[in-house]
């Protein structure tokens, strides 16, 4: 018999898995901003005076809509990223959610502000404009509670796939690495064996 097979010498190691991870949840995240400043709406209002604007009837209601589409792609984006981070399966664990947390975090305010900075590339500020003239003002994000909303979700979607998960390491050694299940027999010392066991 030969000696047992060795752990695979595949796996990175878990602060480099997990910088890539929150690296690559940033750049996702920077991409959902880029959405986000293309589909929220502007809000028009029109001038009435020096420095003031009427806000034209249901135009209010787009900080609400700018607000959810945010919140939205947040949430989309912080369960992409974890499942996409959940493919490591080799670094499985608290080091590597940490990275997917922090990842969360930094991606989600560097959405915020570089969304309202395409949007206002996309409505432009009008300087001085003219009496009963129609401007657009660019969508904003707001409270800054929906923050939260995809770090919570990225955080969720590994809680669900972890208890899923039908092993108890979540699957992070390979199948077969029990030295027990991974010796290699010579088939003719089986079939030596054999004969002097069974007689044929």
């Amino acid at each position: 018999m030969t000696a047992a097979r060795g752990p695979s010498t595949d796996r990175r190691s878990d602060p480099t898995a997990a910088a890539l991870v929150a690296i690559g949840t940033v750049v996702v995240s920077l991409l959902g901003a880029v959405i986000w400043a293309f589909i929220a709406p502007a809000e028009h209002f029109v001038v009435v005076g020096p420095d003031s604007g009427a806000a034209l009837t249901g135009e209010s209601a787009h900080q609400f809509d700018s607000l959810a589409m945010f919140g939205c792609i947040g949430a989309v984006v912080g369960i992409l990223t974890a499942v996409a981070g959940w493919q490591l399966r080799a670094n499985r664990g608290p080091v590597l959610y940490l990275g997917l947390l922090l990842g969360s975090a930094v991606g989600v305010v560097a959405m915020k502000y570089f969304a309202e900075f395409v949007a206002t590339l996309r409505f432009p500020h009008v300087d001085s404009p003219a009496l009963d003239q129609i401007v657009a003002i660019a969508p904003s994000v707001g409270t800054p509670v929906v923050l939260l909303v995809q770090p919570l979700f990225a955080s969720l979607a590994v809680l669900v796939l972890a208890a899923m998960s039908p092993r108890d390491d979540l699957g992070v050694a390979r199948p077969n690495t029990d030295p027990s299940h991974n010796v290699d027999v010579d088939p003719n010392e089986w079939s030596s064996s054999r004969n002097l066991s069974t007689g044929w």
